[in-house]
């Protein structure tokens, strides 16, 4: 009995000993590809010294702590691969393909068509002897490449009124494993809209929707959808097609309709998508005038301007979307504001003759105006008397004047000098005579007396107070009075000295 007891123990002790001498089982820690994809897995069994015998080998898949077969290899019962996998998996090496297999040290398994449903852990079995079992796990991960497109919410968009936002735009990036990256490029304002949704088969769909505010501004408009998954980069654009309503302007009138002014017209244009079908023209209080051809969007008025062309005058346009107006206010004037401008282009030349021209006599003119006030203001200060002349009385002679009447002119010498630079004062002074009418030139003496007598100025508001008859002036008599005094037109005599102040 001890010596059957002792048997069972080293009988137990072999079969639980480790692996001695080296035995291994080598796999790659993780293995991925694409649905679709082929991709391998490898298993080689590294045997030591001395070399234990391969009983068989099984590849087997882990799913939440369940291991199912997948391929077995045997040297004495062959080669067997189960289903699902049968028409999948096969052994890589000819030698272990074989019906009865020779060497089972490389046990590497090839993949093709992988289905999400491969993800899992592998795990790689040797069975030996006398060493036991040996195993190694890889890791499988199985990727999903989305369908990426890109397409407009409807082949036509409508701009309604009122106007609200709607998705004019839809980018997806379908049944992907990761789920992607959606981003849009677009010079387009409007706002994205990101929405996942996680499929049974354990992809994600990302949906992402562009909204704007259709308008005219935005037809033709380009967006571009800019997917990114892992490091792929798929992008696709589509361009808007929004329809709306006519914009109209009306052109042809240039603010210069003048009468009889010939080959006048009205051009209705319109931007609109789809294009205008229809176009009407009418004139606000009133009916067109008789002389009106209508030729598509163009007035054409027939002869000369009238008065009868005046008004205000709308055009119609209407497309499948709806009708818009515009309308021109239109004036006839009987001359024109200006010379109406024919298009053509004007030659550089042309600009830079006409500047030399204007500039020219632009100059002439600030000339002759400057000579023209010089010659005013010599003129005015020759004839100007250092005083106020209207609150002034003259007193000549001896002093004494009849009250209220002329005061006598002094007599005026023909040699008598004036200054060169005046012209008016050169005539000879005009002397009435006792009848008060003017008489002829009285010679004058030029050493007479009375020339020698200076002359006074009395205000006015002073001379009430003295005797009505008769004013008498104290005052020294200044010799050679005629080289000194110069005659006025008035009649009065200045001094030489006040003449030139």
């Amino acid at each position: 009995m001890a010596m059957l007891a002792t048997f069972w123990i080293v009988l137990l002790v072999a079969l639980n000993a480790p692996a001695g001498n080296g035995q291994s089982v080598q796999t790659d820690p993780s293995k991925s590809g694409f649905v679709g994809d082929t991709v391998e897995l490898r298993c080689v069994f590294i045997n030591g010294k001395p070399p234990v015998k391969i009983s068989q080998v099984t590849w087997q898949k882990l799913i939440n702590g369940t291991k199912q077969n997948v391929a077995t290899a045997n040297p004495a019962l062959g080669v067997s691969v189960l289903p699902p996998f049968k028409d999948r998996v096969s052994f890589k090496h000819p030698a272990v393909r074989q019906r009865t297999p020779s060497s089972l040290e490389d046990t590497t398994i090839v993949f093709s068509n992988l289905r999400l449903s491969d993800e899992a852990a592998y795990i790689c079995e040797y069975t030996t002897f006398p060493a036991g079992n040996r195993e190694n796990m890889v890791n499988l991960t199985v990727f999903a490449r989305p369908v990426t497109k890109m397409n407009l919410t409807s082949p036509t968009i409508v701009a309604r009124t009122p106007k609200r936002k709607m998705p004019v735009a839809t980018c997806m990036s379908a049944n992907g494993k990761p789920p992607s990256v959606i981003k849009w490029d677009t010079t387009l304002k409007g706002e994205a809209t990101f929405q996942e949704t996680r499929n049974p088969n354990g992809t994600v769909t990302v949906r992402s929707n562009y909204i704007v505010l259709p308008s005219r501004e935005t037809h033709r408009q380009k967006l571009t959808c800019i997917v990114t998954y892992r490091a792929e980069r798929f992008t696709d654009s589509v361009i808007l097609n929004v329809q709306y309503e006519p914009e109209v302007k009306i052109e042809g009138f240039d603010g210069n309709w003048y009468l009889n002014r010939q080959d006048v017209k009205l051009t209705c244009n319109a931007d609109a998508n789809p294009a205008v079908t229809v176009y009407q023209w009418k004139l606000l209080n009133g009916s067109l005038p008789n002389n009106i051809e209508i030729k598509n969007n163009t007035l054409f008025f027939k002869g000369p301007v009238t008065y009868e062309f005046g008004g205000t005058y709308v055009c119609d346009a209407t497309n499948n979307i709806g009708t818009r107006s515009g309308l021109v206010e239109v004036n006839v004037t009987e001359f024109p504001n200006s010379p109406p401008f024919d298009g053509r282009e004007i030659p550089l030349e042309e600009h830079s003759s006409g500047a030399a021209i204007g500039c020219a006599v632009g100059g002439v003119a600030l000339l002759v105006a400057a000579i023209a006030l010089l010659v005013f203001f010599l003129r005015r200060r020759q004839r100007t008397f250092k005083g106020d002349y209207s609150t002034k009385k003259h007193v000549f002679g001896n002093g004494y004047s009849k009250a209220g009447g002329v005061p006598a002119h002094p007599p005026m010498p023909k040699n008598l000098q004036y200054p060169d630079d005046s012209d008016d004062e050169k005539k000879p002074a005009q002397i009435s005579g006792p009848d008060g009418f003017e008489g002829g030139d009285r010679d004058f003496d030029g050493n007479s007396e009375d020339l020698k007598r200076p002359y006074f100025t009395v205000d006015e508001g002073e001379s009430r107070d003295y005797d009505e008859r008769t004013l008498a002036f104290q005052y020294d008599p200044e010799p050679e009075i005629v080289d000194d005094m110069v005659s006025q037109t008035d009649g009065s005599v200045i001094s030489k000295k006040e003449w030139y102040v």
